[in-house]
């Protein structure tokens, strides 16, 4: 499945549009993860359980707006997007959108 950030693929015609397509996963902060960010915090650095967690995160969501376009016929997803949002204490929702269309 080819994703773009872009409304065109240079070289390419899109010869039909789907619709909007999307993909969500709401993750929760991990205890030992937590332990960890707080020493990170007093000495600075990178938070690599948080950023695993992320990683893991976009991967699931894009995976689930990608068999949604499939299920509608297309090829390509433009215009991609991302999105997180607090949905309960200690609880993130990372969301992905785009418009799947077909490529020729």
């Amino acid at each position: 499945m080819f994703m773009t950030n872009t409304e065109i693929v240079p070289g390419r015609t899109i010869t039909q549009y789907h619709g909007m397509v999307s993909g969500s996963t709401v993750r929760a902060k991990h205890l030992g993860r937590d332990m960890m960010a707080g020493i990170k915090n007093i000495f600075g650095g990178e938070l690599k359980g948080y950023t695993e967690l992320l990683t893991e995160s976009r991967k699931e969501a894009i995976e689930r707006m990608i068999q949604q376009a499939r299920q509608m016929g297309a090829n390509a997803i433009i215009n991609v997007r991302f999105s997180t949002s607090s949905v309960a204490a200690g609880a993130a929702e990372l969301y992905v959108y785009g418009t799947a269309v077909t490529l020729n």
